[in-house]
């Protein structure tokens, strides 16, 4: 059977892919990978967020997916400047003016790692991994054991 590798992108529906670049540019670098009329693609070294226009379900309230950030405390100072309501709880949620919840988590406290390579694209190449991050990792065999 195939293997499961990874997330290539995820697509959010929103209603003016203008209004959700300017959203998200307030609270993330955005860099564009691509445009289209009625989509754009947020750049995220190997992987991509589509913005596509036309939103046509209801706000989400347990549908959620989850954004990796290189700063989480200060994705949290950007939420609350540009106003965006940080969900109750003991994570970092919002939902976005269409109603997507995302989920904000910090790369170092997260199996989910990146190449060296695209970490050194991405000016990132100086991101350590937490301990509980690594121990996660190494016990699937997808780290190496400490020096």
């Amino acid at each position: 059977m195939p293997r499961l590798v990874g997330i290539n992108h995820v697509a959010l529906e929103v209603e003016s892919v203008d209004d959700a670049l300017e959203f998200y540019g307030r609270i993330f670098d955005v860099e564009l990978r691509g445009r289209s009329p009625r989509m754009a693609f947020i750049d995220m070294g190997d992987q991509f967020i589509a913005l596509a226009e036309g939103r046509t379900q209801p706000p989400d309230r347990q549908r959620h997916f989850g954004l990796v950030v290189d700063d989480k405390e200060a994705t949290r100072a950007a939420l609350e400047a540009a106003g965006v309501e940080i969900q109750p709880g003991r994570g970092l949620d919002f939902l976005d003016p269409w109603g997507n919840l995302i989920q904000v988590v910090d790369y170092r406290d997260i199996q989910f790692t990146k190449t060296h390579e695209v970490l050194r694209g991405m000016g990132l190449q100086d991101l350590p991994k937490s301990e509980r991050a690594l121990a996660e990792l190494r016990e699937k065999g997808l780290a190496s054991p400490p020096d």
